[in-house]
């Protein structure tokens, strides 16, 4: 078993390895759940194989001891060398390749369980929610807030809230479900969003824009036009650069289901959202990857609401929650 174990834990190590390196991407998730697993497997045996072994073979050792000292009592020898206690302890002691993988169990199926349906730590990678959020943020995503689902496979078995506009939603990337996105929903169900010289309008609705001080990226060294947006009751601040076009470029429009629904021009882009799906547009308006290049979000596709910073290790002032 302790070769077993040696082979899983370097399987797990190389896997680790090229997921650090870039060499696959990882599914983290999918990776706690066989880690909860095997572990699982483990902790049922050392319960109810190894531990009632090694207990037995204790207690033996004490039966035979006692009656070897008997024995020698018998024949008038009072003095035995020999210390049992010493032997009883190694032989209950457990061994390391159960002391890392069914010792393990308990911790390991907590953070699964609590990841799955409670909160998720998330890292923010890119700047496409500033100012709401900058690279390097560490944030937490309520998991149950839109409903209870099923890890890996991410079936949602019990309802809880809908998506509202407004929400910072983290999601599995349409193109690409193995990688999280963060965005924010500007559009729902059954929606008609635009995006018109870099002017949103809902429903016919234009969304409310007020002008503040430029925002200077410390990253980029640049200055952007700053607005709060009201995102119909959701207030929130918007960067804008002046210097890009308004339109999408065609070439990095990708080929989407429901992209019937979408209008391009020169100026922008007007969307009708399908049922089911969402609308999502990062608040670095000339600098997100969002639903006017790749589409619309599933509901399948989402993981959680994200609400709170609760670390930044370059700036601690930003702990901290968000809208």
């Amino acid at each position: 078993m302790s070769l077993i174990t040696g082979v899983l834990y370097a399987a797990l190590l190389a896997y680790l390895g090229g997921w650090y390196v870039g060499q696959w991407q990882g599914n983290f998730s999918l990776l706690l759940f066989v880690l909860t697993l095997v572990t699982l497997v483990y902790w049922l045996a050392e319960r109810y194989k190894f531990q009632p072994e090694r207990e037995a073979a204790a207690a033996k050792l004490l039966v035979e001891d006692e009656a070897r000292r008997k024995q020698l009592a018998s024949q008038g020898i009072a003095q035995v060398d020999g210390n049992v206690s010493q032997a009883r302890e190694k032989l209950l002691m457990q061994p390391w390749w159960l002391d890392w993988t069914a010792g393990l169990f308990p911790v390991i199926c907590a953070v699964f369980l609590m990841r799955s349906f409670l909160f998720e730590p998330f890292k923010i990678p890119s700047g496409s929610m500033i100012p709401t959020l900058l690279v390097g943020d560490l944030i937490l995503v309520n998991k149950f807030h839109y409903g209870i689902r099923l890890p890996v496979i991410n079936k949602k078995i019990i309802s809880n809230h809908e998506p509202e506009r407004g929400d910072v939603m983290v999601f599995r990337y349409p193109v690409n479900p193995s990688l999280d996105y963060i965005k924010r929903v500007v559009g729902l169900p059954g929606d008609e969003i635009a995006y018109i010289n870099k002017r949103l309008t809902i429903n016919g609705t234009p969304i409310e824009q007020t002008p503040l001080a430029e925002f200077y990226d410390e990253d980029s060294l640049k200055y952007s036009l700053q607005y709060s947006e009201n995102l119909m009751g959701v207030s929130h601040r918007i960067l804008v650069d002046k210097d890009r076009p308004p339109f999408v470029p065609p070439q990095a429009i990708e080929d989407f289901p429901n992209k019937e629904n979408c209008r391009y021009s020169g100026e922008g882009v007007v969307c009708k959202v399908p049922p089911g799906h969402y609308f999502m547009m990062g608040d670095n308006r000339d600098n997100s990857q969002d639903s006017r290049f790749w589409g619309f979000v599933p509901d399948e596709n989402i993981v959680g609401k994200a609400f709170v910073i609760w670390m930044n290790f370059s700036d601690f002032k930003r702990i901290g929650f968000f809208h």
